[in-house]
């Protein structure tokens, strides 16, 4: 059905496109008319953060900031579904346009600038939850913010959403925001992650709940910078690291009629770059920090290099953009 639908949809301006189809599910999910879309899925339980997932296959943050959509992405067979990236204020995002497809690549390049409704918009959204598998929810800092306050900015939204998700992301590593990929490195990462640490001791303590909580990486690290950065993820005992978020990188677009145009490429194009970073990390934290796998899985063989490459979950975005729901239960069916 989505292979009917695709040329249709991408006829119309992405970002259009894009809300529209999520509408669409939405309504198809309401109507108990999801199952028409939903391909084989292949239960295969795995416990990753002290989490039973049914099957590995996760959609990536990004698609529904908002968490106005997820109980209708969550019924297409995904094993977890990832929200926001959500800041603490609602924010516009960066200037119209900016998202963009690069159809002869299979890529997307998207300078959205965490545009979303508010923290208090997803809790409320995520209170009315109909998905039972697991679901996450993806937090960064407001543009407003400044980078030497961005603790404060994670602190509010681990406090609003604690008791309503069962892992959080800490986002680190999109391009889109001034200054954010800085909080990756040196003391900046290891400052932020102490608060952290020490805000979900607390939060530990009153909800009588240990949430897990990973880290987003950039895939634009290079080894020395992994290293840090994994150490510090060690140290301060985050749950798992996501590798990876978009690149800045244009290798693979250059003939791209968008090649010029600034903010992350994901899709197909990142797919080595992804996991050769999953791998590097692999290496650098052995069986001691859980991965989550993310960037240019289009296929269930580009998902198993995944986990051949360390990763023990997955996560799609733009994949899922060209494939559709075929693509969760071919993955599901590959990782079986």
């Amino acid at each position: 059905m989505y292979s009917m639908l695709r040329p249709l949809l991408f006829a119309l301006d992405p970002e259009t496109s894009h809300d529209l189809c999520l509408d669409m599910l939405s309504a198809a999910e309401r109507l108990k008319l999801i199952k028409l879309m939903k391909s084989k899925v292949v239960s295969s339980p795995k416990q990753v953060m002290g989490l039973t997932f049914d099957n590995p296959v996760g959609l990536a943050a990004g698609l529904d900031k908002n968490g106005d959509y997820f109980n209708a992405l969550g019924a297409l067979g995904f094993g977890f579904v990832e929200i926001g990236t959500i800041t603490p204020k609602s924010q516009p995002g960066n200037a119209k346009p900016r998202l963009f497809r690069l159809n002869d690549e299979q890529a997307v390049i998207n300078r959205m600038g965490f545009n979303n409704k508010g923290v208090d918009h997803l809790v409320e959204k995520v209170k009315r939850r109909r998905y039972s598998g697991i679901l996450g929810i993806n937090l960064g800092k407001n543009k407003i913010t400044p980078e030497e306050n961005a603790l404060s900015d994670y602190v509010i939204g681990m406090e609003q959403v604690y008791a309503h998700a069962d892992y959080i992301t800490i986002n680190i590593s999109s391009p889109n925001t001034p200054g954010l990929r800085n909080l990756q490195y040196g003391d900046a990462l290891k400052s932020l992650l102490s608060g952290i640490h020490d805000k979900r001791e607390s939060l530990s303590q009153s909800h009588d709940r240990r949430v897990p909580i990973a880290v987003k990486i950039a895939p634009d690290n290079d080894n020395e910078a992994l290293k840090s950065i994994t150490d510090a993820l060690m140290e301060f005992k985050m749950d798992a690291v996501i590798a990876t978020n978009t690149t800045l990188s244009r290798d693979g677009v250059q003939n791209s009629e968008h090649k010029d145009e600034a903010g992350g490429l994901s899709g197909a194009p990142l797919g080595k770059l992804s996991t050769e970073t999953v791998a590097t990390v692999k290496s650098l934290v052995g069986d001691d920090l859980p991965i989550i796998g993310v960037g240019g899985i289009s296929s269930g063989d580009d998902a198993k290099a995944k986990i051949d490459a360390g990763a023990d979950l997955v996560q799609v975005y733009s994949g899922f953009i060209y494939r559709g729901p075929e693509l969760v239960g071919e993955i599901s069916q590959s990782l079986r």
